[in-house]
């Protein structure tokens, strides 16, 4: 039953009469189970972890108080009234812990349920022990909501690093194919244009997995923060894997490197498509070697997310560019691949066109027309102007650094709080937002985190400064291009360091917008954006620029050049004979159970 049920690993603390501490039994991959017994008293189960019976808990002797800080981590705690038992729930998949914790709450706020009136029958059966709890039903809400003054923050998801304060949407039909494909403990490679979904369906991924065996990577370290992780090169503890496998080899061996090897059971790895297939091919061997097993990656499930008609693999200018599909390894690590069609970025069908095109790297007479009447286009209103996209990142430095000082009036300076300030510069490698944040009266400005879905305040929110606080603190006021004005306050980063150890950082969720770079701005909706093609370098350069905007009145594309719309051969080839096999096809989203496990390119 949904939400009734939870996998985890319980430690149950019991106190003993005449000890000095509790008596505590941990019980591994064990299956705790809401129900009521035959007093109609709510009941938490848990089963299994090897032990002889059941461990059952009666919840309606006394206060019952839940514990629900770290849920976002996948831990809780259920403390049985004044000294009695408590329960620590950990290794909880956060998006099967957040509903169990919901049920709980207002089961018990609920009270226990009168037993109908039992008359004497001759057969009658003695009532159950145990019985799976009932769904929520209404007549459970009012009481719930009139008990816990704090319902409101129940309803909310648990902090998750990356994620918006809106509840989760719902998952579309391909989106929920890929999530039952990495449920069922496949290695998954799933890909798709800009503005699919894929940053959000990894975030969703991430939450419905164990967290300690669960281990979220990506290619650079702020798309690593988008997802709560860390880089891959950290994670994996072998530099730039450019040294030889026995040396790689014995740098994973380090204690500290080689419990993570060990612990991971899932890897995530996003923006797939700036990993050098080398590095892959040397991490497949490292994993098998560290983790003693012959089995693909060591036998880690692999997640991969990216678009290879995006931005490549960075690569000195003499080195040939190797993406990941050309790996040796990658046909035997990916069991199944899967394909995001759906775009919800832009919703203007001629625009959505157009990028297909220019990620394809086709530019018809069309195409050039359309992007070269941008050109006139007039994105800037309510004072905002449009963001400019840069292929280099000294070029955004410069320009945000000159239009800031062209600004007149006071600087008003804010200072990061970081959970180790000792690592202020790999903090800085995986934050989008720096250790200081200055601002004046009229700066053009972008949120750097979700803040609130509903009414538009996205990551790459376009707004200018129209004041500030007189409060100590002085925090900025934003108007925002979707037309709400707020007062802006410090938020929190969580992300993974190269030892496992969590990191944070507390600052405002902006950042100055006059410029931004084209890698920078990965994963972003940007409401008005002006391009400058002329100094595009990369394959899918060009297309990564243009799927920011969120449509063509909100771009304006200067210079436009028709040759700097390139794709790479080699990964037009991959896809075509992706989509040759049938591997990315819409009807077969649903087949995948049947696959043979050792031929990834019969789709299931």
């Amino acid at each position: 039953m949904e939400g009734a049920e939870l996998r985890c690993t319980v430690a149950v603390e019991q106190p003993v009469p005449g000890a000095q501490g509790p008596r505590r039994r941990v019980v591994r991959d064990a299956l705790v189970v809401l129900g009521r017994n035959e007093l109609r008293e709510p009941v938490l189960r848990v089963i299994g972890g090897g032990a002889a019976a059941p461990l059952s808990f009666a919840l309606g002797g006394g206060a019952v108080r839940l514990f629900t800080r770290f849920a976002g981590e996948g831990r809780a705690a259920v403390r049985l009234g004044p000294g009695g038992a408590q329960l620590l729930l950990s290794n909880c998949p956060p998006a099967a812990l957040r509903p169990f914790l919901r049920l709980l709450r207002l089961k018990l706020a609920a009270g226990p349920r009168r037993a109908p009136p039992r008359g004497p029958r001759l057969l009658d059966r003695p009532p159950p022990a145990f019985a799976a709890i009932s769904p929520l039903q209404e007549r459970d809400l009012p009481c719930g909501r009139r008990r816990r003054g704090d319902e409101a923050q129940e309803r909310r998801p648990a902090e998750v690093p990356g994620a918006g304060r809106r509840p989760p949407a719902r998952l579309s039909a391909e989106q929920d194919a890929v999530l039952s494909a990495v449920l069922s403990g496949r290695s998954v490679f799933f890909t798709g244009c800009a503005g699919t979904g894929k940053s959000y369906l990894l975030k969703r991924i991430v939450g419905s997995l164990p967290p300690k065996s669960t281990y979220a990577t990506a290619s650079t370290g702020v798309a690593a923060c988008h997802v709560g992780g860390t880089t891959l090169h950290a994670f994996a503890g072998i530099g730039s894997g450019k040294a030889p496998l026995e040396q790689c080899i014995q740098l994973a061996e380090r204690p500290g490197v080689r419990q993570h090897w060990l612990a991971c059971q899932h890897l995530i790895i996003d923006e797939i498509s700036m990993v050098d297939g080398k590095f892959f091919d040397k991490l497949e061997a490292v994993a098998r070697a560290v983790r003693k097993r012959d089995d693909p990656f060591g036998g880690i499930q692999l997640i991969i997310c990216g678009d290879f008609l995006q931005l490549p693999p960075v690569c000195k200018a003499n080195e040939e560019t190797k993406f990941c599909f050309q790996a040796k390894s990658w046909r035997k690590c990916i069991q199944i691949n899967m394909e995001l069609t759906e775009v919800r970025r832009q919703t203007d069908r001629t625009f959505i066109s157009l990028l297909s095109a220019v990620r394809l790297g086709r530019c018809t007479e069309e195409v050039a027309r359309l992007l070269m009447q941008t050109a006139t286009n007039r994105a800037e209103r309510d004072g905002i102007l449009a963001t400019r996209l840069c292929t280099h990142k000294d070029d955004v430095e410069l320009t945000n650094e000159r239009c800031l000082q062209q600004l007149s009036g006071e600087v008003h300076t804010f200072e990061a709080l970081d959970s180790d300030p000792m690592l202020v510069n790999l903090i800085d490698a995986q934050c989008p937002v720096g250790c200081r944040v200055e601002l004046k009266l009229g700066a053009q400005v972008m949120l750097a985190k979700n803040l609130d879905v509903s009414q538009g305040l996205v990551n790459g929110a376009r707004g200018v400064v129209v004041g500030f606080e007189s409060e100590q603190k002085g925090l900025p006021k934003v108007r925002f291009l979707c037309g709400v004005t707020q007062v802006i306050k410090v938020e929190r980063w969580v992300f993974k360091g190269p030892s496992g150890v969590y990191l944070s950082r507390q600052q405002l969720p902006l950042k100055l917008a006059w410029a931004i770079s084209i890698h920078k701005s990965q994963g972003m909706s940007l409401d008005c954006v002006e391009i400058s093609l002329s100094r595009v370098f990369e394959s899918g350069q060009a297309y990564v620029a243009l799927s920011r905007a969120r449509s063509l009145a909100g771009l304006r594309v200067l210079d436009f050049d028709p040759k700097v719309v390139r794709a790479d051969p080699s990964v037009l080839r991959f896809y075509r004979q992706l989509r040759s096999h049938q591997l990315l096809k819409q009807d077969s989203l649903h087949t995948h159970s049947g696959a043979d496990d050792k031929e990834n390119w019969k789709y299931s």
